[in-house]
């Protein structure tokens, strides 16, 4: 049960809950998002709403609450994230919420409870307006946003079609990103036949079947991914970010993988996205039998048209208009349909960091935000 008093103590009440994605903390017993989510609830709850629970993995909902007087009009969300990425390496004490000159210190204090605490404590002081805005009010936390988006796939196939509008919980610095790349990561493979290193003829070494084909596939992918330029977002990219092979010097390797990833454009997304593209070339270069293509990871690109009517009133508050390098859930809500950007208090350059922290007077900056966007519909 949260029982703050100011959006101060509500953000340090959420950074004193554990909520690290254990897919993206494996071995370090992360807990997940029920605790969180249970206290989210529970202060909607307190706010006026209806609270629902949707289990999308085994002990990590969605935790969704609807306010009063929506009924027939058109659907606001508000729609932060409930995890964060591992506390692995950080130099400050990721759960304590411990305030040092003006900042809130701990892991999701950027990224993004700093933003969830603005939008709850907004909703929470405009809870007997809401009722009788021109528009219907709902928050959903999104769990499993750090690693693969389960969280926004399954609210975004079961509830896009319910609203107009989302305002995703990312540090913005206030600014409304409506644009993004999208990311897929593709391991590549190949396979061998190991046998004792003294005897490298008796084997096949898959090291080899890999490393001379690399440079040229790079230099394919970079060539062709110049025809899917997006006027906003510019050019879409690919990395190479990882290569491992082998078990020990003694052993001829039996594999070898490399993993890439690219930066989608919606262009390049439209077209069949990355994994197209690479099977294609690795066709061009003969070299398709050699090569097994997974996609191990992947999110969508963003584009949000600047003239809705979401966009218009957030710029009318005196938001301004803005891209982003990274991706976010807005990106799966889109792709159902629904008009998304993110928007938030906070810079990203503290997302994820050892010391992440958000300042007090940016958080209170983006609860006056928040109102000031709910009483446009007023």
């Amino acid at each position: 049960m949260i029982s703050a008093h100011s959006a101060t103590e509500l953000l340090q009440e959420l950074i004193r809950i554990p909520s690290v994605n254990p897919d993206g903390a494996p071995g370090q017993n992360a807990t997940g998002e029920k605790e969180m989510a249970g206290a989210v609830g529970s202060f909607l709850e307190s706010c006026g709403a209806v609270v629902t629970y949707e289990e999308v993995l085994p002990q990590r909902p969605n935790v969704i609450g609807r306010f009063p007087g929506g009924h027939g009009k058109s659907g606001l969300l508000f729609a932060p994230h409930t995890d964060t990425v591992s506390v692995r390496g950080m130099t400050v004490d990721p759960f304590t919420a411990e305030i040092i000159e003006g900042r809130i210190y701990g892991r999701g204090a950027s990224d993004t409870k700093g933003t969830m605490a603005a939008m709850l404590w907004a909703i929470f002081e405009l809870k007997e307006t809401i009722p009788n805005l021109n528009t219907a009010v709902a928050f959903v936390g999104l769990m499993g946003e750090e690693a693969g988006q389960p969280g926004s796939k399954h609210f975004a196939k079961a509830h896009a079609e319910e609203f107009d509008f989302a305002v995703v919980g990312e540090p913005t610095n206030l600014e409304t990103v409506h644009a993004h790349k999208g990311c897929v990561w593709l391991e590549l493979s190949s396979e061998g036949r190991s046998c004792h290193g003294s005897t490298p003829e008796l084997g096949d070494n898959a090291i080899l079947k890999m490393t001379p084909f690399i440079a040229d596939l790079i230099k394919a992918l970079e060539n062709r991914l110049a025809e899917f330029v997006d006027p906003v977002l510019g050019s879409p990219t690919v990395s190479l970010g990882k290569i491992e092979g082998g078990t020990s010097p003694n052993i001829v390797p039996s594999s070898c993988r490399i993993t890439l990833d690219f930066r989608e454009t919606p262009q390049l997304h439209a077209a069949g996205g990355s994994p197209a593209l690479v099977a294609s070339i690795l066709e061009e270069m003969k070299i398709a039998d050699l090569i097994a293509v997974r996609v191990i990871g992947d999110s969508v690109p963003l584009y949000t048209d600047p003239a809705v009517d979401g966009i218009k009133r957030l710029q009318s508050i005196g938001s301004s208009l803005t891209t982003a390098p990274w991706f976010c859930d807005a990106g799966r809500l889109a792709e159902a349909g629904l008009p998304a950007v993110a928007c938030g208090p906070g810079k990203i350059d503290q997302a994820h960091t050892k010391d992440e922290f958000l300042a007090i007077s940016d958080l209170n900056a983006g609860v006056e935000f928040y109102r000031q966007f709910l009483l446009s519909f007023a």
